[in-house]
């Protein structure tokens, strides 16, 4: 096992459009009827999800779901959790000054964070964390572990 690093930093408006957040269904929607706007937009929509899914860098709603991205999303590879951990450190401590909520950027939290992350990365789960900063942004911040990964044991290696 080995843990990937992924990281987001983006708008709130685009953080909350779940649909290009999760995989696509895997049967598409039936073709829709000649002026039926509803079954065309549910058509073009699913078209969209097909398209952007595979390549959008939004974090997706499944934490193990980052396995399905382009290997060129990870931000980092660690044998050891305690290493994973303190990538996590990292990131954290580079966007806390930004945090919009002061109780999240407590330091002690921030190192609680950081052990709860490690502890759970020992025991094959995955972490997925994310604040929002001051204005409209939102960081997010993800550990997945892989080959494989406990709750989508499925899901290939991004990095052959």
């Amino acid at each position: 096992m080995h843990i990937h690093g992924y990281a987001w930093l983006g708008e709130k408006k685009a953080f909350d459009n779940e649909a290009l957040r999760r995989p696509p269904h895997p049967e598409p929607p039936l073709p829709a009827l000649p002026g039926d706007t509803a079954g065309q937009r549910l058509v073009e929509r699913y078209r969209e999800i097909v398209a952007e899914f595979d390549v959008t860098d939004l974090p997706p709603l499944h934490t193990a779901h980052w396995l399905m991205k382009p290997a060129s999303m990870v931000k980092g590879t660690w044998a050891e959790p305690k290493e994973a951990g303190e990538w996590l450190g990292l990131q954290l401590a580079e966007f806390a000054p930004r945090f919009a909520s002061e109780g999240e950027r407590e330091a002690t939290r921030l190192v609680l964070l950081v052990k709860a992350a490690a502890e759970r990365l020992m025991s094959g789960g995955d972490v997925s964390l994310g604040h929002y900063l001051n204005g409209t942004v939102f960081h997010s911040v993800a550990l997945v572990t892989c080959s494989p990964n406990r709750g989508s044991p499925d899901l290939p290696c991004p990095i052959r």
